[in-house]
This record gives structure tokens, C-alpha cells and sequence, in this order.
């Protein structure tokens, strides 16, 4: 029934686009969906045309996003079922190929470079002279290595992959794919000041930093961390392991990030050393880029903000630079917010901002105090219980003892109406279930397969990093109980893994 199965996800690839189209035709302007080819700036002055921002502001409603994950995961399922096995076997296993060609274009301004070419291009022999020129001056390139050819090449791997628009021969510009991870800045601004480069940014060029280096480099790791193999000549022995003369362990690592950097300390910590001031600094910024994962207003929608009393507390758990309760009290001028988190990162959170929040901060209406989650609950100077305490994105780096340690903690803090707020993704099985995304008689995944893939890729990066994970919805509510939390409402993101969960305390 193989060719029943390959109409039926035709036909789902075409029931999802009519209803795109609907919704883009019927809008008071009809409109047309955004183009692969035409780059959508956001982090810079020069306005988009009115149809293009129109265009891209309903990528957002609840009812397109639903339409473009049945789009995204029928076509992938699709490919799988039709692409010859090898090639789909190299695509994946050569990925790392491609994540160190993604890794040169950010690193290299790349993107930046061609936004200021414009829409024509920009031939690679300049393209690199400019890579050059940004170079600090103490650290240039080997001209035998960094060569226009291999730069070439590069940018061709990403343009087969729709991340860059190869023109014309060797003629390179930005689409829509690459305009989304521009940091803003100008070539004189990363010449003059190439370390401002993520401030007062999105931080999505900052978390392509992070996850084709560090991030990549502990993932390697995987299989000496869950499998290890010490034995004299074994394939799984590796430098950073080592293996005494007649096999036998070296090290013990805890997790991968530990063999990959050869390091006792956790991640924090050793992003802290004065050696990794860079690697910190941009870690901290592409923290602010998880908002990505969301529709826009998810978190406003996640929590009914409104209902907290006049005056209201809330206590943004490990909230980093505030980038996620900054959006809760410009909506909701009632609230006021306390930031937690580690005192390097409260150390750097104002100025992390700029000139953007300075009145905002001025106000009172925003602070940051120094409090690692798994110490004991501290008052606030205030002398107020939290009437809410926000905790997004932060379980997942976490086992489930330390996460069991902070909710309790919180729970301390709490008084009997104060609510507990839970950022994070909510992973889907594969297979059908009450909890399924389609129905079942659907030819697609029940968790709608690629279209959801970054989820489940997180949640390796959350194993390598900090033997932690992401969980589902069964295994979140078992962490909450445990810890004196109960689950009273989910919300979840229109055909995501991403979700807001409510507790209260029991």
C-alpha cells in the first residue's frame, strides 16, 4: 500500500496548502507567501515592504503555523519514503559537514556582508576579501588555507541547502532563510566593534555560534559517554578518554560536554573562566533567541498575566537577562519582576541590553538579584511572596534530582494562591496516543515527525550538556509532584512541543 501512502501525503501537502492560501487571499490585501528568495531584514533600520511584513506577521496565526507543520512534515515523510536509502543515510551521517559550513557563515559576517550587497550579490572573491578585512588584525587568516575557492565551496553547500542564493556563478546573496539569522549590525560596526556583535540583537546569530561549536563538539560525544569502550584498539577510544596500556579507563566523564572539553567543571562554571569571557558573553545571548521557538505572544498567551492582583510579584527563575519577563511587563504594566540567576550573569544583565530598556530599568519595575535555583529559598528584600514564579527554559539542562531540588525551593517561597509557570518542550511520542497531533487515520507522525525534529534535537543537546532532557508531558507532571507542584493547565503552541504549564502549589 505504499503508493496509497504516497497519496495520501500528496494530498495532505495539498489540503495543508489551500488552506494557506485561503487565509493569504482573504485577507482585506491579498497576499502572497513570503518567497524563498527574497531576504526579510528585522534587526535593521530600512523598513520591509507593507505586503512583505504583512506576509510574515501571519507565519504567527495560530492557523498558518498549523498548515506549514502539515506542509513541513509531509514533505519530510515523503522524502524518506522515496529518497533512495543511501542518500538520505549520507545527508544525515555528513550533517556534521554542513553544521561547520553554517558555523563559517555566521562566524564570517557572512550574512552581514551580502545584506549590504543587496539583492544582486556579492562574487565570492569579494566576498572573501571582506571576510578578510573584518579579521582582527592579530589574527588573519593563512592565505594558503583560506582560500576564495574553499569559501567557494562553502557557500555552495549552503546555497544546495537553501541557506544562501548562489545567482550566478560564484555570485552569492542572502534569502529569507539566511536574512533570519542577521545580527543587524554594519560592516564599519563589526569592523570597529566586531564583540558587540550579538548586543541588542535577537540572538539567533549568537545560538548558530553556539550550536556549531560548542554544542556540536559535546554532541560528538554521545556514543563514549552512553557506550563507553576502553579496550586497547577499540573504535569508541578517543584522545580525550585515553586508554591505559592494556585497555582500562582513564577518565570518567559525566556527560559529553566533559569529554569534549576535557574539563571537570559543568557547563556554567567553565563557561566562567576568564579564557572563555567570548563563549559566555555569546552563550548568554543566544539564551534570548529561545523565543524563537514560540509564536509570537505564546508566553502572553501562556499565562492569564491579567488575573495576578494589582502590583503583583513575579519571580523570573533563572531568567538570565530578562529577556522572556520583559515582554510579561511591558504587556501587563501591573506586574513587576525580580530576576534570579547566577551573579555573573545579573553582573552583565542591564548592559546586555544597551540603550533599549533604560527607562524600564530606571523604574524599579525590573531587578535582578544573585541566587543559584538549588540553594535554599532566599526572601525578597521586599519582604513580598511571589505571586508568580516563572521558570522557561531551564528544566531541560537539568537532571530530574537538581530540577526536583529547584521546584521545591520555589515551593518554599510560595504562598497559597502563588502560581508556578513552566517554559519548556513538551516532547510527543512517534506513535499514535491520546496525545497525538493528528488524527488517526493520518498518514503523518503523531508528533508530526521533521516539522517538530528541533524539540528532539534539543533534547540530545540537553543529554550531552547536562544529562539532562526534554519530557513529556507525563514525566513533567511527575517532577512537579514531586516537588509539591501540581499541574492545573497546559498550553500548548499551535503544532509544537513547546508549551506553557501552570502548577499550584499541593
Amino acid at each position: 500500500m505504499t503508493f496509497a501512502t504516497i497519496r495520501a501525503l500528496h494530498a495532505s501537502i495539498g489540503s495543508a496548502i489551500d488552506d494557506l492560501e485561503r487565509i493569504y487571499r482573504t485577507q482585506p490585501e491579498p497576499l502572497d507567501f513570503p518567497a524563498l528568495d527574497i531576504p526579510y531584514y528585522t534587526a535593521v533600520a530600512s523598513p520591509a515592504p507593507t505586503d512583505q511584513k504583512l506576509a510574515e506577521g501571519l507565519i504567527d496565526d495560530p492557523a498558518v503555523a498549523l498548515a506549514l507543520q502539515r506542509v513541513v512534515s509531509a514533505c519530510g515523510h515523503l522524502s524518506a519514503t522515496v529518497n533512495k536509502p543511501l542518500y538520505g543515510l549520507q545527508d544525515v551521517t555528513q550533517g556534521a559537514a554542513h553544521t561547520a559550513c553554517m558555523r563559517v557563515l555566521e562566524a564570517a559576517h557572512v550574512v552581514e556582508i551580502l545584506r549590504e550587497a543587496g539583492p544582486e550579490g556579492l562574487h565570492v572573491r569579494d566576498i572573501h576579501a571582506l571576510v578578510v578585512d573584518l579579521r582582527p588584525k592579530d589574527c588573519l587568516p593563512d592565505p594558503a588555507i583560506f582560500t576564495v575557492e574553499n569559501l567557494a565551496h562553502v557557500l555552495r553547500c549552503l546555497a544546495t541547502t537553501h541557506w544562501l542564493r548562489e545567482v550566478s556563478p560564484d555570485v552569492f546573496a542572502n534569502n529569507r532563510r539566511s536574512s533570519f539569522i542577521d545580527s543587524g549590525k554594519t560592516i564599519d560596526q563589526l569592523r570597529s566593534d566586531p564583540d558587540s556583535k550579538y548586543t541588542g540583537t535577537n540572538g539567533v546569530a549568537a545560538s548558530v555560534g553556539l550550536n556549531t561549536d560548542e554544542a556540536t563538539k559535546w554532541m560528538s560525544y554521545l556514543l563514549e559517554w552512553l557506550l563507553p569502550d576502553t579496550r586497547a584498539g577499540s573504535l569508541v577510544v578517543d584522545a580525550q578518554i585515553g586508554a591505559g596500556p592494556n585497555g582500562g579507563s582513564v577518565k570518567k566523564f559525566p556527560t559529553p560536554f566533559h569529554i569534549a572539553f576535557n574539563t571537570e567543571l559543568d557547563l556554567y562554571p567553565w563557561l566562567e573562566l576568564p579564557e572563555n569571557k567570548s563563549r559566555v558573553k555569546r552563550f548568554g545571548h543566544a539564551m534570548t533567541s529561545s523565543r524563537q521557538f514560540e509564536m509570537k505572544d505564546d508566553l502572553l498567551h501562556g499565562f492569564p498575566w491579567a488575573e495576578l492582583p494589582p502590583d503583583a510579584t513575579l519571580v523570573d527563575s533563572a531568567g538570565g537577562i530578562g529577556s522572556a519577563s520583559l515582554s510579561v511587563i511591558q504587556a501587563h504594566p501591573h506586574i513587576k519582576v525580580v530576576v534570579e540567576d547566577r551573579a555573573s550573569t545579573v553582573a552583565r544583565a542591564p548592559t546586555a541590553w544597551g540603550d533599549k530598556f533604560t527607562s524600564l530599568f530606571a523604574s524599579g519595575r525590573m531587578s535582578w538579584r544573585a541566587r543559584d535555583l538549588r540553594t535554599p529559598w532566599v526572601p525578597l528584600p521586599s519582604g513580598d511572596v511571589p505571586d508568580a514564579f516563572l521558570i522557561r527554559f531551564v528544566l531541560h539542562d537539568w537532571p530530574d534530582a537538581d530540577c526536583r531540588t529547584m521546584l521545591r525551593g520555589l515551593r518554599a517561597g510560595a504562598g497559597p494562591n502563588t502560581k508556578l509557570v513552566i517554559g519548556d518542550m513538551l516532547l510527543f511520542y512517534t506513535c499514535q496516543n491520546e496525545d497525538a497531533l493528528v488524527e488517526k487515520d493520518s498518514p503523518l507522525l503523531a508528533n508530526l515527525g521533521v516539522a517538530n525534529l528541533h524539540g528532539y534535537l534539543m533534547d540530545i543537546m540537553a543529554i550531552g550538556a547536562f544529562a539532562a532532557k526534554e519530557r513529556t508531558i507525563d514525566e513533567m507532571a511527575e517532577l512537579a509532584l514531586s516537588a509539591g507542584w501540581k499541574i492545573s493547565d497546559v498550553r500548548r503552541s499551535t503544532g509544537s512541543v513547546w508549551a506553557y504549564i501552570t502548577a499550584v502549589p499541593v
